[in-house]
């Protein structure tokens, strides 16, 4: 005797239905740029986009980054200047030897003719001493030669601050020359100069 199958096949499973595959029919991820994370609030660069290096501190007026020199100009790693290509800082030698040749000059010109001398050459950011010696006043603040005015300023109020004190004075800018990265004398300060040495004339205008 046989007996009917009580589950015969696809009985009962009208209502069943089969579980989604999660991986089926589904779209694929956009493709595409995928911003990295760059911390909150912050833009991702532009492409091909280099940022500038940040500036060290202690820059001061006349003083660049070796990666922002101006055309025409280097970077100085002594004095920390740009200076004018075919010139440099003028040595601690140098300047003092300007500072004693100046005394004899003003002898063999008696003294008047330095004056005149001097009246002459300010307007080239000069002295007569550092004429004869090559060298030139420079104003980093404005990469230019200083004018008569400037020089003037150099010069006589410069001379009459030095010599208000004498000798305390004299002594304080010679050790400010010497000790600075500048080279520069209280004179210096004052009208914000610094002497380079232009073997060449590139500064001549």
């Amino acid at each position: 005797m046989t007996f009917p199958d009580p589950y015969p096949p696809g009985a009962g499973q009208e209502g069943i239905q089969p579980l989604p595959n999660p991986d089926f029919n589904q779209p694929p991820p956009a493709q595409g740029y995928q911003p990295a994370d760059h911390g909150y609030g912050q833009a991702p660069p532009n492409p091909g986009f280099t940022p500038a290096p940040p500036v060290p501190a202690g820059y001061g007026y006349g003083q660049y980054p070796a990666t922002a020199v101006p055309q025409g100009m280097y970077f100085d790693q002594v004095s920390g200047l740009a200076l004018p290509e075919g010139t440099e800082l003028a040595s601690v030698g140098r300047r003092i030897g300007a500072h004693f040749l100046a005394i004899p000059l003003a002898i063999v010109t008696l003294g008047i003719g330095y004056i005149i001398w001097g009246l002459i050459v300010w307007g080239n950011g000069q002295t007569p001493a550092q004429q004869v010696l090559g060298m030139r006043c420079w104003r980093p603040e404005t990469n230019r030669v200083p004018g008569f005015w400037y020089m003037a300023l150099r010069e006589i109020v410069g001379g009459i601050v030095t010599g208000i004190l004498g000798f305390i004075t004299e002594i304080t800018s010679f050790v400010l020359f010497l000790t600075g990265r500048e080279h520069k004398a209280i004179h210096d300060y004052i009208a914000g100069t610094v002497v380079l040495y232009d073997p060449n004339k590139i500064l001549a205008s």
